[in-house]
């Protein structure tokens, strides 16, 4: 039997020695690459944060001591190390656990997780409300250099610190997030030194003083000399109020254990550095950090990845060639991304004209500002950002963007169900959102070459202010590269189905399965009028009366949630003209959606191609 096996709960590796614990690290990571290689995951910060992980459950007393993973990406070891080993087989599956932490999945999950810069913030309300409680409890927080370059993170450290709050922040530095981290923080990151001088003399210093004598401006002075001579670096955070540890090899499992255990008896806000390698243990992840982040299945033996070879394109490669088509025709437009260069498809346009793009570290909210900024400059900016992170700038559409009516363009990806990452990352809310918003107009569109014709569209200097959302993954092989630019009119749906008795109202990409599912209808003698609305604002009005005329129901199909999108749009209208219409409404219900595959996930929310068939037999009246 394997170490590994002999692990039900962090209380089994309390006794290990130095070697075991080398010794359980390398079984974690050959169990999570099993795994992974057929399951896909988030695996190359987690292959680089097994030490950490593992010596973070020898050292504090878990689920007693808290432990908060910015992200998530770093906690599988976690994960398998605190009762989840046989599920981790399920990790991001349908009706399995979630690809993160998650508070009602296990009470080692102190708080849940999923976007970036969060743990610091919680850990601190966590190590309050301890501290409040008298309690005695421990909190971590672990974020990685690509999280800390958010606001928020920075936010919290500037809160920790002045309160004094006794609380341990590990900053995880692989030097590398999803795509290469980028600003300032980062190059300071990578500056800071691992000198044994500064170190030994700091923790000498320390130790030395008692605590009145370290707040005495004379000593704070030497002190502050002394690191500043030193190691200007750790300034950084220092400043902030947090007593500075590092540089650590975050993958030596006897360090680590050390290290933790004596900053488990300091009290008072301390930011540990620790320096891993993203795909420890892998060769192919070390070699390959970007790809490897999540590299889908493969073959564990030989690190070949099962690339899936598809003649249809997915829409973030329509975008990123799009963009490039019409940066090189109009040297006004530029790009920018918070830290998704690569999954967004703007490195097409970064590989060629570099100058013209800009990934600003994951900060939606400066990303979005900084677009309004270029707007305001003469710039046409084209702001591609994921739909579930555009929820942390919303407050900068409406006022950096739409109060002042600044021409721009906002591309959210992942718009809908996205599959295995879950209700953290789903973009169900950005129609429901952004349509009370003055000034924006909001677009989907149904396939690739809708998308390349509302981006060309959109860019054209008397269009409005525009936000086109779409989802994750392939388009439906609609021939869209060679086709001549055209521009949409705005406000203005298509008609893609004619019929009576019965209309389907969709928006966006799902209007495909819907489309199947009038195919069908069709053979079945039922003709159903079906229309593309294109934008959810300005909706179509004439579309709107022509369907309420011609249709006893109307079914509105949408891949966002239900309250708030083009239901309530559909519903407003009919209700305000008091009409009769029975209206059927599909989309994301009013909970989180967990994960799983897209297909799955879309019937389970009752709009796929088979379900919204059913809905259409079981509401026409022959």
């Amino acid at each position: 039997m394997s170490l590994l096996e002999k692990v039900n709960t962090p209380a089994d590796i309390k006794g290990f020695s130095t070697q075991e614990l080398e010794t359980l690290c390398s079984e974690v990571r050959s169990y999570m690459i099993e795994c992974c290689a057929c399951n896909p995951g988030h695996l190359g910060a987690s292959l680089g944060a097994v030490e950490l992980c593992i010596a973070l459950h020898h050292v504090f007393d878990t689920p007693k001591d808290k432990v908060v993973f910015d992200v998530g990406h770093q906690a599988y070891a976690h994960k398998i190390i605190t009762g989840r080993r046989e599920a981790f087989k399920n990790n991001r599956k349908y009706k399995g656990i979630s690809g993160f932490p998650k508070i009602s999945e296990s009470p080692y999950d102190s708080f849940g997780t999923g976007h970036s810069s969060t743990s610091i913030s919680s850990a601190l309300g966590l190590a309050v409300a301890a501290q409040m409680r008298h309690s005695g409890e421990k909190v971590v927080a672990v974020i990685g250099d690509g999280a800390l370059t958010g606001g928020m993170a920075f936010e919290a450290l500037n809160n920790a610190g002045s309160m004094k709050t006794d609380i341990l922040v590990i900053l995880n530095d692989n030097h590398i997030s999803i795509d290469q981290s980028t600003g300032a923080l980062h190059n300071h990151l990578l500056k800071i030194s691992t000198s044994h001088t500064y170190n030994s003399v700091k923790t000498r210093v320390w130790n030395r003083l008692s605590g009145a004598d370290r707040l005495r401006s004379g000593l704070q002075t030497f002190v502050s000399s002394t690191k500043n001579a030193l190691l200007q670096g750790a300034s950084l955070f220092e400043s902030l109020g947090f007593r500075y540890f590092g540089t650590v090899d975050g993958n030596n499992i006897g360090q680590m254990v050390e290290t933790l255990t004596k900053l488990k008896d300091i009290n008072g806000p301390k930011l540990l550095h620790i320096v891993t390698t993203k795909g420890k243990g892998y060769k192919p992840a070390e070699d390959e950090q970007t790809i490897w982040h999540a590299p889908g299945t493969f073959d564990p033996k030989t690190g070949k990845r099962n690339v899936k070879t598809s003649d249809i394109v997915r829409y973030q490669d329509v975008f990123g060639e799009t963009l490039l088509q019409l940066a090189r025709q109009n040297p006004a437009i530029v790009g920018i991304s918070p830290a998704m260069l690569s999954g967004c498809g703007m490195n097409i346009l970064a590989k060629e004209m570099p100058e013209r793009v800009f990934d600003v570290g994951i900060a939606e909210s400066h990303a979005v500002t900084f677009t309004a900024g270029l707007a305001a400059g003469g710039m046409i900016p084209v702001c591609n950002i994921y739909s579930s992170f555009m929820q942390r700038a919303y407050d900068n559409i409406i006022h950096d963007i739409a109060l002042q009516n600044l021409k721009t363009v906002i591309c959210l990806d992942r718009a809908g169900i996205v599959g295995e990452d879950g209700a953290t990352h789903h973009g169900c809310f950005d129609m429901a959102s952004l349509r009370p918003i003055p000034n924006l107009t909001i677009a989907a569109p149904l396939n690739e070459l809708e998308l390349k014709n509302m981006l060309y569209s959109a860019t054209l200097p008397h269009y409005p202010t525009t936000v086109i959302r779409y989802p994750r993954g392939n388009g439906e092989g609609v021939a869209w590269r060679d086709e001549q630019w055209r521009e949409i009119p705005v406000g203005k749906g298509q008609l893609l189905h004619e019929g009576e008795g019965i209309a389907i109202l969709s928006i966006g990409a799902i209007g495909n399965r819907a489309s199947e599912a009038v195919a069908r209808a069709e053979k079945d003698g039922i003709q159903v009028l079906h229309y593309d609305m294109r934008f959810l604002k300005p909706i179509d009005m004439e579309i709107l009366e022509r369907v309420c005329t011609k249709a006893d129901t109307i079914i509105t199909i949408e891949d966002g949630a239900l309250y708030g999108g083009l239901h309530s749009a559909v519903s407003e209208y009919i209700t305000a003209r008091g009409l009769g219409n029975k209206l059927v409404s599909m989309g994301i219900p009013d909970r989180f959606i967990e994960q799983g595959s897209i297909a799955q996930l879309h019937q389970e929310c009752g709009y796929d191609s088979e379900t919204i068939y059913r809905t259409i037999m079981e509401n026409y009246r022959r």
